[in-house]
């Protein structure tokens, strides 16, 4: 286990579970948003890499540079999409929706990643797919639809193009965390420029200048630059379960600034996910593989 990388991941994924917070003090779409975003952290990650001297030693790769721009790709729509979720439905539920994504890493990963899945790998994950199911509260949606209005399939797509994104970045080795968001950042603005509308920005307050900084140079800035410098780094099982932290911290964040109550059920999972984060972490899987693991096929 790599203790330093795990940490880094763990951060990465508290901090993101403010986003939702951020978000709707912003004022703006989630398409101006993403694209403000991309080049607030473009600014950033390029000073960094910069003044950290890494422009000097960094390997540049043809097939990780396409690899590196494709995820790029897959970010971006991930933001886009968990931000429509936001204006569609409450910030708890979106990002515990966004956070299924997980169980779409394990399963990609297994069949393209040839990584070994354990049974303590595969409990810890169900646990927690259990706690998000809980605290989504799908029984709620009582017809079809008020299911395609609640903002669910929104936060389905982020998911998806997270999980897209996650293994993506699973396999670059050379390039720099601070290139790989860099070249994805840039991405980010190429795509978005052609469907911004920049009349939102007319009117925004102070507040929502520095909401909408905060989304670009911590969010995007800072947490990608942990997220792809640990992710390289850890098994896809661990990754699956450490990205469980942001829907906990969004969550409590909900309660304690925005009212939010949580109910008994998601309270419950709310402490499943913390014990499928702690039995991951604490209980790594070493012996031979028996009948209680599967094989890649």
């Amino acid at each position: 286990m790599n203790i330093a990388a795990m940490i880094k991941l763990t951060i990465s994924m508290a901090i993101f579970g403010s986003i939702g917070f951020f978000t709707i003090h912003t004022g703006i779409p989630a398409v101006e948003l993403v694209f403000v975003r991309c080049i607030f952290a473009t600014l950033f990650l390029s000073a960094l890499w910069y003044f950290t001297g890494g422009h000097k030693t960094e390997v540049w790769k043809k097939r990780e540079v396409i690899q590196t721009l494709v995820c790029g790709v897959f970010l971006v729509l991930n933001w886009v999409f968990l931000f429509k979720a936001f204006e569609a439905m409450s910030i708890s539920v979106a990002i515990s929706i966004y956070n299924l994504a997980p169980i779409f890493v394990l399963i990609l990963g297994t069949l393209l990643l040839k990584e070994r899945i354990h049974f303590t790998g595969i409990l810890a994950t169900v646990i927690c797919f259990i706690g998000s199911i809980f605290i989504v509260g799908i029984e709620n949606f009582q017809s079809i639809d008020q299911f395609l209005n609640s903002g669910m399939i929104w936060a389905l797509l982020s998911a998806i193009c997270y999980a897209a994104t996650m293994l993506l970045s699973k396999t670059l080795q050379t390039l720099s965390p601070y290139t790989t968001t860099f070249l994805q950042t840039m991405v980010g603005i190429i795509m978005l420029l052609p469907f911004c509308d920049f009349a939102v920005f007319n009117g925004l307050t102070t507040s929502n200048w520095l909401f909408i900084l905060g989304t670009g140079l911590i969010h995007t800035g800072f947490v990608y630059y942990l997220f792809f410098d640990s992710i390289r780094n850890l098994p896809t099982i661990v990754v699956s379960v450490l990205v469980f932290m942001d829907p906990v911290v969004a969550i409590l964040l909900d309660t304690i600034l925005l009212d939010f109550r949580p109910t008994f059920a998601q309270s419950m999972g709310i402490l499943l996910i913390f014990g499928g984060i702690l039995y991951t972490v604490f209980k790594p899987v070493k012996q031979p593989m028996k009948n209680s693991e599967w094989n890649t096929p």
